[in-house]
């Protein structure tokens, strides 16, 4: 049997700032924040083939 090595460094996305955004209610004076955290980030899948022989 035969064995490869490799390190492979991935980063996902950040997600983004989310949004800079303030409630409007006819009530209430300076509604407060409406705006959002942002987003998770992106995933990394990674995917083989058994069938390859090499890792270039």
């Amino acid at each position: 049997m035969f064995l490869d090595r490799v390190k492979i460094f991935v980063k996902a996305g950040a997600g983004g700032d989310g949004a800079a955004t303030f409630r409007q209610e006819a009530h209430v004076p300076r509604g407060g924040p409406a705006g959002g955290d942002g987003g998770r980030g992106g995933s990394i899948h990674v995917r083989v083939d058994a069938g390859q022989t090499t890792l270039r």
